[in-house]
């Protein structure tokens, strides 16, 4: 009875580590490149995370707090503060660029603060 257990254990453990091989092998492959979804087309699209931040930046401006909430679904938080980050700085170093001015200035000027 002791070697039956054993035994039927051991095929366990088998089929585990041959999961987990075959999953590992499916990560290791190189993803399949998707034609582009057209609009209204029935399946969600991917969005990668400067989309999700230029949107859910663009309706909080606006004031769209469902848009903004639907943004921030398409991507981790962390994702999502990255590119907001990387939109604000962008937008900083653009208007420091067009009105001739250093990105602290500008930087303080949008949040309102006094001059450095």
């Amino acid at each position: 009875m002791n070697d039956r257990r054993k035994c039927r254990s051991w095929g366990q453990v088998i089929r585990v580590f041959d999961k987990l091989r075959r999953r590992l092998e499916e990560v290791r492959q190189p993803p399949v490149a998707r034609p582009p979804v057209s609009p209204g087309a029935g399946r969600s699209r991917q969005r990668n995370l400067f989309e999700a931040a230029a949107v859910y930046v663009a309706a909080c401006a606006e004031n769209d707090v469902e848009k903004s909430a639907e943004a921030a679904r398409w991507v981790s938080p962390e994702a999502l503060g990255f590119g907001v980050n990387e939109l604000a700085c962008r937008a900083v170093i653009a208007l420091a660029r067009e009105r001739d001015e250093s990105p602290q200035t500008v930087a303080r000027t949008l949040l309102g603060l006094p001059a450095a």
